[in-house]
């Protein structure tokens, strides 16, 4: 009978360690995946309002550009002298008189020529004596009795802009004045931005861009023809536009395009946006994570390598890696918090830009409301000078008190765009809705005076008090007045009804009986005006709606149902406004 020697029983492997090990990977694994997805999406929407606005902000600056040259033309065929060296061949005045505007104006060039189309005066002196007798420009600005707008490509592949208008003395043509737009420094300027910028016209064509190749030529060619020396072109010649940008963002070629259309002639304008911050900012956030799973994992494994007193050493040594990756931590955590403040601080600077963009399309309206205080000083300073030659000092010393308040007035308006200008909300008040009304009218007394205009107040018995700024409230009254005052220029009888009212809400109405409002939903965009050119810019009701939201309210228009206008503007009361304010 045979014996074998017994076998010692193996050690059962111990599996759960290792099971809990691939769980906590497996979840870090979906937390950093489901972070990466996430942050994607939000920093992208960042990345694209931020585009949309800056194509805003482009579209804005080019319309602007072309309608301050557009007035140019306008104003220059109505110069004395240009009219008087046109009709007496003395050009020896005439290019100083040019170079006087140009740097005013803030156009490229000025160029006059004569009935025969050649150069007779001319910012760029070298060009005295060119013809241009077949040029468009010239031809049709002949032909026409407005202002004719040209585009024609130079020899160098870029692009002039011209305005031009026909000379007119005793019912004949002597010559054109024509405006050259500087529109080469709004390409400089968007060449200091990290996007890719281009501007076609009616047809397609590229006549302003970043890149010089594309000019004269489809957006389509433009990009095949043009190489990928930067991240922005190599990326929008190889991304589809229509695929979802995180595949990009994995080989860094993601590029967003935008496109809005430029109410000028059909034009068109577009953007190329690279997302490269976005995969940056991402690998950051992504970074801390996987630090934090990383230091996790090292407690774990710190705490149970206690449970052996052999790897005591071990411990140590991991303690100490554990130390240094926490202070390595916290170095970048400080930089990271370094990076967000300066973040806020960038993020400050470009609302106070934004304010200071929207305070120069204010000082247009309000060039308005400093007429007005000077036409009525005027008017109280003639009244003044014939009480005095009369004796009647007293009356003469009330003319001087209303002509004191008026300067007070206009210093307060001066003093409003400054302190719109700082940094920071402006501190409101209690108002006598009532009060402003009556500013307001005492404001547009010396238009009122020059116009049989009926006007039909019916205000409260109660004060109307709101909480808000004065100033802007009178603004927009007055605003509300001019153009109703313009709207019944060619009624017979006009006439304007001011209600005032207090319900749920302090509740202003304008109504006239003029021809009403042909485009109601384009009414309160800026530079929208059915005024004839000079007359106004389109900014009035713009602000005026601004200047509502501000104080808590709306400013609604309609067409009333037996004609005219109706503007109504809606405030909270005084109670309600403390309460928002709160």
């Amino acid at each position: 009978m045979s014996t074998h020697a017994s076998r010692p029983p193996r050690p059962r492997r111990s599996w759960g360690p290792r099971i809990a090990l691939a769980l906590f990977c497996l979840a870090a694994i979906a937390v950093i995946w489901v972070t990466n997805v996430l942050l994607t999406e939000r920093f992208t929407e960042a990345t694209r309002n931020r585009a949309e606005v800056r194509l805003t902000l482009y579209v804005g600056n080019l319309i602007s550009e072309l309608q301050r040259n557009s007035i140019v033309p306008q104003l220059l065929a109505r110069d004395p002298e240009l009219i008087g060296a046109l009709s007496s061949s003395d050009f020896s005045r005439s290019t100083q008189r040019l170079l006087s505007f140009v740097d005013e104006i803030g156009a490229a060039s000025l160029v006059l020529y004569d009935r025969d189309g050649r150069i007779v005066a001319a910012t760029d002196r070298n060009r005295l004596g060119e013809t241009h007798r077949g040029a468009p420009y010239f031809v049709d600005a002949m032909r026409a009795n407005s202002t004719v707008f040209t585009i024609f490509q130079q020899p160098t592949g870029g692009y002039s802009f011209l305005y031009s208008r026909k000379i007119d003395a005793n019912g004949g043509g002597l010559g054109v004045i024509s405006v050259e737009v500087d529109l080469a420094k709004l390409e400089r300027s968007w060449a200091g931005t990290s996007d890719a910028v281009l501007v076609t016209n009616s047809e397609g064509e590229i006549i302003l861009s970043t890149e010089p190749r594309w000019r004269g030529l489809p957006e389509s060619e433009a990009l095949e023809r043009q190489s990928a020396p930067s991240a922005i072109e190599r990326a929008f010649l190889a991304t589809d536009w229509t695929a979802l940008p995180i595949d990009a963002y994995l080989r860094g070629e993601a590029v967003l395009r935008r496109e809005m259309r430029v109410p000028f002639q059909g034009w068109k304008m577009v953007t190329f946006t690279a997302y490269s911050s976005v995969r940056e900012r991402v690998n950051g956030v992504l970074a801390l994570e996987i630090m934090g799973f990383a230091m996790l994992l090292a407690l774990t494994f710190w705490i149970s390598s206690r449970k052996s007193a052999s790897r005591l050493l071990l411990v140590r040594r991991e303690s100490d890696q554990l130390r240094r990756l926490n202070m390595r931590l916290q170095r970048e955590i400080a930089q990271r918090q370094q990076v967000e403040r300066n973040l806020e601080s960038a993020e400050q600077t470009i609302a106070q830009s934004s304010k200071l963009a929207v305070l120069g399309e204010m000082s247009a309206s309000v060039s308005h409301e400093l007429n007005q205080p000077l036409a009525a000083m005027k008017t109280y300073l003639a009244g003044a000078r014939l009480l005095l030659q009369r004796r009647r000092a007293e009356e003469a010393l009330s003319s001087f008190q209303r002509i004191d308040d008026l300067i007070d007035r206009m210093g307060a308006i001066t003093r409003q765009l400054k302190s719109y200008a700082r940094k920071g909300n402006q501190a409101f008040e209690p108002v006598d809705a009532r009060a402003a009304l009556s500013s307001a009218l005492a404001m547009m007394e010396p238009q009122l005076k020059t116009r049989s205009v009926a006007i039909n107040r019916t205000l409260p018995s109660d004060p109307a008090m709101i909480l808000g700024d004065r100033l802007r409230f009178e603004q927009v009254i007055i605003n509300l007045l001019r153009n109703a005052l313009d709207a019944t220029k060619g009624v017979r009888d006009p006439r304007i009804d001011i209600t005032l009212t207090i319900d749920e809400a302090v509740v202003l109405t304008v109504h006239d009986n003029g021809p009403g409002i042909e485009d109601l939903d384009a009414l309160f965009e800026p530079f929208y005006t059915t005024k004839q050119p000079g007359d106004g810019v389109g900014l009035g009701l713009a602000i005026s709606s601004g200047i509502v939201n501000d104080l808590g309210g709306r400013l609604t228009a309609r067409n009333a149902s037996g004609g005219g206008a109706v503007f109504e503007v809606q405030l909270p009361i005084l109670e309600e406004g403390m309460a928002a304010a709160e």
